[in-house]
């Protein structure tokens, strides 16, 4: 038997938040023509994709949304992650 446990760096991996933003889905009405509503729910649009971190020499894979790809194209991956881990969003 193993007595090690291993955690995971993206152990939400199934969930649908964004893992910088915290961007999660929001709940609605479909409204009909005859104004008829029914509950439905507005996902994020996340994408899986892999950042190079220069500073730490690695490769990371983050489950973001793609308002958070523009912000890290803009503000660059280590000041988006240092925000992130102050707000305690990000795990990495």
């Amino acid at each position: 038997m193993h007595s090690e446990i291993r955690i995971s760096v993206n152990s939400n991996s199934m969930s649908r938040v964004c893992e910088i933003t915290g961007k999660r889905p929001q709940v609605g009405n479909n409204v009909s023509h005859a104004n008829n509503k029914t509950r439905r729910k507005f996902y994020p649009n996340l994408q899986k994709k892999r950042f190079y971190i220069p500073e730490e020499d690695k490769w990371i894979t983050l489950k973001v949304s793609t308002s958070a790809i523009r912000t890290i194209n803009k503000k660059g991956i280590t000041a988006v992650l240092k925000a992130a881990r102050k707000k305690g969003n990000v795990l990495v």
